[in-house]
């Protein structure tokens, strides 16, 4: 049991039957009346972020999620494949449940599958991937100075922005969690 006093961002409780994480949390003693916590949660099921205040000595259950490394095999119309790395066992999860991040997953890379009492509800790629762009504008020499960028689209078929000088070909480095070009790889 966790109470809601002891809340802290990435924690998950039960609460009326579906699994919440806490995005952000901040404790209030105003200067009359009791003390709450004002928080932002997701529900990690469906995705829904809610705004919802607490009594500080409200309980809630701990909901542990499994987090399981799987590799990515391959598509078969609206169902991906994952191989779970200690059984050999393919595991079909629906394309509703991957995620935007899923994007800038490529065949053979490894991800974490996250489940809550048996019930897959999503992934969760590396942080960093490195992809090489194939298709792009060419690039202009010495146009760096500013904070210019151009459409590229990466081997998995994603589409980000890129500074000026990354050509077609580049190996390039990616932050999954927010879809941005983070340097050369």
């Amino acid at each position: 049991m966790v109470s809601a006093g002891d809340f802290k961002n990435g924690l998950t409780f039960d609460m009326d039957g579906s699994v919440y994480q806490i995005i952000e949390f901040q404790h209030v003693k105003p200067g009359k009346g009791a003390a709450f916590v004002r928080t932002k949660i997701k529900n990690v099921i469906s995705g829904a972020v809610v705004e919802k205040t607490f009594n500080p000595t409200e309980k809630f259950p701990t909901a542990y999620i499994e987090r399981r490394e799987m590799e990515y095999s391959y598509q078969d119309g609206d169902l991906y494949y994952f191989m779970d790395s200690e059984t050999y066992e393919l595991v079909p999860i629906d394309s509703k449940h991957l995620g935007d991040s899923f994007r800038f997953v490529k065949e053979n890379m490894t991800v974490k599958v996250l489940s809550y009492k048996g019930v897959i509800f999503g992934i969760e790629p590396p942080f960093f991937v490195e992809l090489q762009v194939t298709q792009t504008d060419p690039g202009f020499r010495g146009n760096t100075a500013t904070n210019t960028t151009k459409p590229a689209v990466l081997e998995t078929g994603a589409e980000i922005r890129v500074p000026l000088f990354i050509e077609q070909g580049d190996m390039i480095r990616i932050d999954t969690r927010t879809g941005e070009y983070m340097e050369r790889a």
